[in-house]
């Protein structure tokens, strides 16, 4: 049986001033410097106005940084828009991509989602894929192949389990303190298993699969103990030191 090391991933989304980036990213960066022999990985993802700061504080700390979306391109007229080769110079190491709220605010398809996954690698950052099905998708039975197709249409060439990372999102439970049940959580990992080993061969054994969707202390221990769950990316609660570590605690 294939180990991977889980990751738990803080997106902070579009929330916090510098004092309150800098603080949080210092708590998370005490805690980590404090603890020996966590059981995972850790990563924050600021908003891009506090990525210089964040990454400052966190200096040290077994603790990395990421972006939470960048352009497909390198540089150029795209006013507005961040470049993976701006991220991998502010000292980011990730990359968060097609989150469901890019998906549905800026109507971000597979193809562009892709697009930037690739942007991603040609700059040395590893791209964690976001993808998830609705409510109503999920209600007509049609999970497995939304997250499948969205899993496809989405992974760059060149995808590997060192420069990408899956994080599984039900739409309908973000924020929401909606989940779904641990074996309806099993049943979607092992199918983006399954579609990951017909792209990848043996090597989607190594893949991480995040859980993300109202991911909390309350829960962790039980998400993160399912056989294909590689750690998690968390919203809310990666704005509380307490409950962020907490989560990191919880892996297995």
């Amino acid at each position: 049986m294939t180990v991977r090391r889980p990751l738990i991933a803080g997106n902070w989304k579009m929330n916090g001033l510098r004092a309150d980036g800098v603080a949080l990213a210092e708590g998370i960066a005490a805690k980590a410097k404090a603890e020996a022999g966590l059981k995972c990985d850790l990563l924050v993802c600021p908003p891009a106005t506090l990525i210089a700061d964040v990454a400052r504080a966190l200096d040290g700390a077994p603790v990395a940084v990421g972006g939470q979306d960048c352009h497909m391109d390198e540089k150029g007229a795209h006013t507005g828009d961040i470049a993976a080769p701006m991220l991998a110079d502010l000292g980011c190491r990730y990359v968060i991509l097609g989150h469901s709220e890019r998906r549905a605010d800026h109507g971000e398809s597979d193809e562009l989602v892709k697009a930037k996954a690739q942007a991603a690698l040609r700059a040395g950052l590893v791209a964690v894929i976001c993808i998830g099905e609705t409510e109503g998708e999920r209600d007509a039975g049609k999970t497995i192949e939304v997250v499948a197709g969205q899993f496809n249409g989405s992974l760059p060439e060149g995808a590997s389990a060192a420069n990408v990372v899956i994080a599984y999102e039900p739409v309908w439970a973000i924020g929401t303190g909606r989940t779904p049940t641990t074996a309806e959580v099993a049943e979607v990992h092992a199918a983006i298993r399954a579609e990951a080993r017909k792209r990848m061969g043996g090597e989607a054994d190594s893949l991480r699969i995040l859980y993300g969707g109202s991911m909390k202390p309350s829960n962790a221990a039980e998400l993160l103990a399912l056989e294909d769950v590689d750690g998690g990316l968390i919203g809310g609660a990666s704005l509380k030191v307490e409950d962020f570590w907490a989560i990191a605690q919880s892996c297995p």
